[in-house]
């Protein structure tokens, strides 16, 4: 049973209680990330994130870590392009201490400034680490492609420049104007009881933020080409198209269109690319929903002399998809996958709980399951190759890094 509430300061509060379990997880959501951001401001949210394990007025970063190795829970974070999450997972008996933890680094953490400059550090490695990753960046430099100077084409991480100029106060102050109550969704899933919601309350329900001004322009799709040449074993290339933003009524055609058509191992690309040509080693697909805007990313890698190939390998799987659409047991394998999936990421608490975290943070509103399940099996063979149809244009951006450093010979 999902029960919400909000407090009298804008907090909103999800709490899901699971009786057959002995675990719970608490995750302070915040809508902010790389989005909410200015081009000086690059990476503050990542930044910002980390600080929060380096240390409160009462607990050394050591004793963070410790405080809950000493208890056998788990405790992280992670920035997306529009939220921060703080999580933990504990045992039951441990909750009110983990929930007690997560307050003490959201309200009291000090951001010393010898631990800043100890992060700094942490965090240009990550960046450089990343660089070394070339299947991971080429998806950065698609959006960069896609939005160009939007925000949403913002990497995460932020840039070794900007974060040099990251200090106490500028943390303090993002985190005022962006962590404000009305941005603060605490989800709590496992073996907890409705009036833990009390104690939730006691300790988020009072505060207030700053002024959170910062802007949300929406974002428009562009047709860019970006290409870095870098010594490599593959050359990674990534084609995005349009998509749907979160909510939008054809979200779940789209959902199964994707998994038929690079989500699964038996979808068209996997088999076309992989099996039948032996082509690359991974190549998928995958949807992401922004509040305003969304894109449908393929990604590929393979070595530099077989570029052209997948290329044209890829498009023509597109083509084949938008000429003569899906079969009656694409969809129904489809649906039945995602069905399967949806049920066994739910076994989990921290799955859960980032459901409903999400959930009520970007949408507002939370579905059950039976619904979920009607929802999915509810959709046509017709809106799944209109999908196709209305997505996959010549209207598409490419990012690529190659050996070469050269573009695919069929868009020269």
């Amino acid at each position: 049973m999902l029960n919400k509430y909000t407090c009298r300061n804008g907090v909103r509060i999800v709490l899901e209680e699971i009786p057959t379990v002995r675990s719970v997880a608490i995750g302070l959501w915040i809508k902010t990330g790389s989005r909410k951001e200015t081009p000086e401001l690059n990476g503050i949210s990542h930044f910002l994130e980390h600080m929060f394990f380096k240390g409160t007025k009462t607990k050394s970063a050591r004793e963070i870590a410790e405080s809950f190795d000493s208890i056998g829970g788990q405790v992280n974070a992670f920035t997306s392009k529009e939220y921060t999450c703080y999580y933990a997972k504990v045992l039951d008996n441990h909750a009110s201490y983990a929930l007690n933890t997560l307050a003490d680094m959201f309200f009291h953490s000090t951001f010393d400034e010898g631990e800043l400059a100890k992060e700094k550090n942490v965090v240009f490695e990550e960046i450089k680490m990343y660089e070394d990753t070339p299947d991971d960046i080429v998806h950065d430099l698609l959006s960069k492609a896609v939005y160009e100077n939007h925000p949403l084409g913002y990497p995460i991480l932020g840039t070794e420049e900007t974060l040099e100029t990251f200090s106490q106060k500028t943390l303090k102050t993002y985190m005022e104007n962006t962590y404000t109550p009305e941005n603060v969704v605490i989800s709590i899933a496992g073996n907890v009881k409705e009036s833990f919601i009390k104690d939730v309350e006691s300790l988020f329900g009072d505060y207030t933020g700053g002024s959170n001004l910062s802007s949300f322009a929406e974002p428009t799709f562009h047709r860019n080409n970006i290409v870095r040449k870098k010594e490599t074993e593959q050359a990674h290339l990534c084609i995005g198209f349009e998509g749907l933003p979160v909510g939008h009524k054809q979200i779940y055609p789209l959902i199964v269109a994707n998994n038929i058509l690079g989500g699964s191992m038996s979808s068209r690309l996997f088999q076309e690319v992989r099996e039948q040509r032996g082509l690359a080693y991974s190549v998928y697909s995958y949807h992401t929903s922004y509040e305003d805007s969304g894109m449908v990313t393929i990604y590929g890698g393979t070595g530099a002399n077989q570029m052209n190939t997948l290329f044209e390998t890829i498009i023509d799987t597109l083509d084949q998809l938008k000429a003569t659409g899906i079969t009656d047991r694409e969809l129904a394998n489809s649906k039945e996958q995602l069905k399967g999936n949806l049920m066994l990421s739910l076994e989990s608490t921290n799955s859960r709980m980032s459901r409903n975290g999400k959930n009520e943070l970007i949408l507002g509103e939370h579905r059950s399951m039976d619904e979920m399940i009607q929802i999915i099996d509810a959709v046509t063979k017709e809106e799944v190759n209109q999908i196709y149809k209305q997505l996959f244009t010549d209207n598409y951006s490419l990012s690529l890094i190659s050996p070469d450093g050269e573009l695919p010979k069929t868009i020269q």
